[in-house]
């Protein structure tokens, strides 16, 4: 009898393990797809308002070298273009600086 528990005992917690587990991964792709939906409405939004702003276009070498490097580099242009783009698209004030760098790129 006692073996029986013991194996019941295994498999039930096998069974909690797995779903700690499936929880862990939703919650992380939940996180995932939320940054990546956030970065994409930033990136529309800024597209279509401020494609042809000379600012903005002249920090596209700066918003690249931010983004290759994880934002240890941070030219003038790219933080003029940061100070712009928060002044005159007030939505976009909360949104970082990675994803406004990423949003420049496309545009």
């Amino acid at each position: 009898m006692s073996r029986f528990r013991l194996i019941s005992a295994a498999v039930l917690l096998a069974m909690a393990a797995n779903v700690h587990a499936s929880a862990t991964v939703s919650t992380t792709t939940d996180s995932i797809s939320r940054a990546l939906k956030a970065t994409s409405n930033a990136t529309s939004k800024l597209s279509s308002s401020l494609r042809d702003n000379k600012i903005v276009r002249e920090a596209q070498d700066d918003a690249a070298s931010f983004v290759a490097s994880e934002g240890a580099i941070r030219g003038v242009r790219l933080e003029s273009a940061f100070e712009y783009i928060r002044q005159e698209a007030p939505e976009m004030k909360q949104a970082t600086d990675a994803q406004l760098a990423e949003a420049i790129l496309t545009i």
